[in-house]
């Protein structure tokens, strides 16, 4: 949900300490791509409600407000956090169970997500550059060229002249 809702990268996610989910708020303190201090991302009741689960399941007893949100439950890293790596091993099995026949990854989805949003949201890129945190406007509008037919649309139009 936060690769895909949230449009996280699998690094922000393999950072975060059980300190930085505020389930009161709603909020996420996230160290960003190129960010030296957290910063606030707003999160979904869905997300708050799966993320409250996982820490239950997991136990409350012995957890710090700086150890991993996210560990590993395999056999030989139990209870380490969950590495960016483990996450794409994460996302790439779950895929596959699920059908899905293209290669996933973490930033895939997290592209889809971006795309997605330019899309639902009518390509407000302002907007979407809150959600995706893009410093960089034109990082952005590489992924709202990809989710048109713009170019085509507008060499028809021009076709009609003749």
């Amino acid at each position: 949900m936060l690769l895909w809702s949230n449009a996280l990268r699998r690094n922000e996610v393999s950072l975060l300490n059980v300190g930085d989910f505020k389930p009161s708020s709603g909020h996420l303190w996230v160290t960003g791509k190129g960010h030296n201090e957290k910063q606030a991302v707003d999160l979904s009741p869905k997300t708050i409600e799966a993320m409250c689960e996982w820490l239950e399941s997991r136990g409350s007893r012995g957890i710090t407000y700086d150890a991993p949100l996210f560990i590993a439950l395999d056999s030989k890293s139990a209870g380490c956090r969950l590495s960016g790596d483990g996450i794409y091993k994460i996302v790439r099995r779950y895929c596959k169970l699920a059908g899905i026949s293209k290669p996933m990854s973490p930033h895939r989805i997290r592209h889809s997500s971006i795309t997605t949003a330019l899309d639902k949201s009518q390509g407000n890129v302002r907007k979407v550059q809150k959600l995706s945190r893009h410093k960089n406007l034109n990082t952005l509008m590489i992924y709202d060229d990809n989710r048109s037919q713009d170019q085509l649309e507008l060499s028809e139009l021009l076709e009609s002249d003749f």
